[in-house]
Order: C-alpha cells, then sequence, then structure tokens
C-alpha cells in the first residue's frame, strides 16, 4: 500500500511516516500542501492520503475536493488528520468524501484502528 502524507509541519510527517513504518508501511510520498499532493496524486499509484486541513497554497478541503472531482481517485482512501474537532468540521469533511478522521495529536494505535489493521 502507498501512502501520501500531505501536512505542512514535517514533524509531523515523520510522526505519521514513523507510525507507519512500525505498521509494516513503508512506501510513502510526502507533501507540504494540496498543491503539492495533486501533483504527487498524478504520478499515480496512492492508495491512502493522511490529508491535514489547514496547509498554505491549497488546504486539506481544497485538495479533497479537486482529488474526488476526479473520478480516476475515487478508490483512494482519505483520512483527514488535522486539529479540526468541532462536530461540523468532520461532517463537512466527510460530505466532501474523507473516508475517515482523526484528530490530532494521536497515538499509533488510533492510527492502526482507522486504516483497519
Amino acid at each position: 500500500m502507498k501512502v501520501m502524507l500531505v501536512d505542512d509541519s514535517s514533524t509531523m510527517r515523520r510522526i505519521q511516516k514513523t507510525q507507519l513504518a512500525g505498521m509494516g508501511l513503508t512506501d510513502v510520498v510526502e507533501a507540504s500542501n494540496g498543491k503539492e499532493a495533486l501533483d504527487l496524486l498524478d504520478k499515480g499509484g496512492v492508495d491512502l492520503v493522511l490529508l491535514d486541513w489547514n496547509m498554505p497554497e491549497l488546504d486539506g478541503m481544497g485538495f479533497l475536493k479537486k482529488m474526488r472531482e476526479n473520478g480516476a481517485f475515487k478508490d483512494v482512501k482519505v483520512i483527514m488528520c488535522t486539529s479540526e474537532s468541532e462536530k461540523s468540521r468532520v461532517i463537512e469533511a466527510l460530505k466532501t468524501g474523507a473516508n475517515s478522521y482523526i484528530v490530532k495529536p494521536f497515538g499509533p494505535q488510533a492510527l492502526k484502528d482507522k486504516l483497519g489493521l
């Protein structure tokens, strides 16, 4: 499974990458904003996106909307990984096309549970 980490915080991407490696998921690409993520997505092969909401250039929701508009990516699973914890935000993300939602900070077990591993 190829995973794309999309977060403007290099520290958060490093933490997520370490958590994923602990689950045996080592095929990981990284983007620091939604614009970079769209470019990586176009290169193909991504199965799962861990997506932050608040980023420069193109935020997580903007990325998610553009991604879901393209039918080629309908099967790519998206987990919003964000500090946005208001119920209305969770509902908005799920309605836009996120498959799941996890609030930062989270531990490896919470991520593993969301991945169904």
